[in-house]
């Protein structure tokens, strides 16, 4: 058996030749992540609603020589995803890896019998998840390629919080759901993996977390939020398809070590 050389971190994650659609890709995370994919070597489909601020962001890409379309859809359309990756693989070529970032959080309280909240929750975090999923991988399979889809859970995938019922219960069925896609598409050469943020301030959060902040920090063993970045090479160890070639299934916590205990979640 002859020995396999080293291999650099810049050709480990190197992304050229591959096509990223990354979902949210309008603000927060899914802004951050497009930005990445691209600056390692990927071409972007940007997607979201707000689709003026996807154009602002693909030509941010394309200025500083990469590649981007923007694509305004609801993820929670199937029929506008289909749009979607339509549009990306006309521009692009066939999405090789797909980002599930796009998610809500709605207040439920089962005990009220809120069931719009849930609902609501379910439908885009959970069923929209699976519907990217299998339209990507169905794609790839078609073409004759493999991929990468990265779903995004949470930290409370693990644990619940005040309000936070049906968004915990989304994530974790997330992280679930990561696991048997990662059972059924690896015969295909499709890995499937999930990332589980713990607090990052973004649009979704920054108020309540300004106003919680200084309590909440006291359950993170780093005593800090995590800052912008800190979830790139976590991020890319998934995506990319040396890296991460042999890991599917798995759901990767960046959290400062927030879950490590049992409460304060």
């Amino acid at each position: 058996m002859t020995e396999a050389a080293p291999m650099k971190a810049a050709d480990l994650f190197d992304l050229t030749g591959e096509v990223a659609l990354v979902t949210g890709a309008s603000s927060g995370l899914g802004k951050r992540f497009a930005r990445v994919l691209a600056a390692n070597g990927a071409a972007v489909a940007l997607v979201a609603r707000r689709k003026d601020r996807l154009e602002a962001l693909a030509q941010e890409i394309i200025s500083g020589g990469g590649k981007a379309i923007a694509i305004g859809a609801d993820v929670g359309d199937e029929a506008q995803m289909k749009a979607a990756f339509d549009a990306a693989e006309s521009a692009l070529g066939v999405v090789t890896i797909l980002i599930n970032n796009a998610g809500i959080s709605r207040a439920s309280h089962l005990i009220k019998g809120d069931v719009q909240g849930w609902r609501e929750t379910m439908e885009i975090n959970v069923e929209a998840v699976r519907a990217n999923a299998v339209e990507a991988a169905q794609r790839m399979t078609k073409a004759g390629k493999g991929g990468a889809i990265v779903n995004i859970a949470s930290i409370l995938s693990f644990g619940v919080g005040r309000w936070s019922g049906a968004y915990a219960v989304s994530k974790a069925a997330v992280m679930q759901l990561t696991k048997v896609l990662g059972f059924e598409f690896a015969r295909h050469g499709i890995r499937a993996n999930a990332l589980a943020p713990g607090y990052f301030s973004t649009e979704l959060n920054a108020d309540w977390l300004a106003g919680g902040g200084a309590e909440m920090m006291n359950h993170i063993p780093m005593r800090r939020f995590g800052n912008e970045g800190e979830l790139d090479g976590a991020l890319l160890l998934l995506a990319a398809p040396r890296a991460g070639a042999y890991i599917t299934g798995a759901t990767y916590v960046v959290d400062g070590g927030h879950t490590l205990q049992i409460a304060g979640v």
